[in-house]
């Protein structure tokens, strides 16, 4: 059952990404690109990962909801709508596409993953979970907290920017 969940939400993943890039709307890219994150998330899930899982699932629904409202702010069309080319470099894209197709192909095809698997010796989930909560509530705890801290400046900036002041509320302010 768990190869079937697997398979599925791995081949939603990347029916989504090609969605992504063959829609015609800002919108439905983002929802493609939504769902396919979220199939990936879920792919973590039937592999065991609950914590990346649940973690990517969370991220990308997040970052969906504030890419919604900047795309509602600062598009003109973001329903959708009207027709626009969602892909440039058409030829560059397809070589560089191929490229790495060719290349991720050749690695999982050479690789002996039957003597990496026996080199690897995993801890216990609950001990992976200890290891990984020390590394980001330790050293990394810094880096975490300035981008934190850097997007929602960020965000806070680009919402000021984009206020119009009234005519009437400018003259006042002077």
């Amino acid at each position: 059952m768990q190869t079937f969940f697997i398979g599925f939400f791995g081949l939603a993943a990347i029916v989504f990404a090609v969605a992504v890039f063959r829609t015609s709307s800002m919108m439905r890219s983002a929802l493609a690109l939504l769902f396919s994150q979220t199939a990936l998330g879920a792919l973590f899930l039937a592999l065991q990962a609950e914590f990346l899982g649940v973690l990517q699932i969370m991220m990308m629904a997040t970052e969906m909801s504030i890419m919604a409202i900047f795309m509602v702010m600062f598009m003109m069309d973001p329903g959708g709508l009207g027709g626009m080319d969602m892909s440039h470099q058409k030829r560059l894209s397809m070589i560089a596409g191929l490229g790495a197709v060719m290349l991720v192909s050749a690695i999982a095809a050479y690789t002996r993953w039957q003597e990496l698997a026996s080199l690897s010796q995993a801890a216990a989930a609950d001990e992976q979970i200890r290891h990984l909560g020390r590394e980001l509530l330790g050293r990394s705890m810094l880096v975490f907290e300035t981008a934190g801290i850097t997007i929602l400046t960020a965000m806070i900036a680009t919402t000021a920017v984009a206020v119009k002041v009234p005519a009437e509320n400018a003259s006042h302010e002077s």
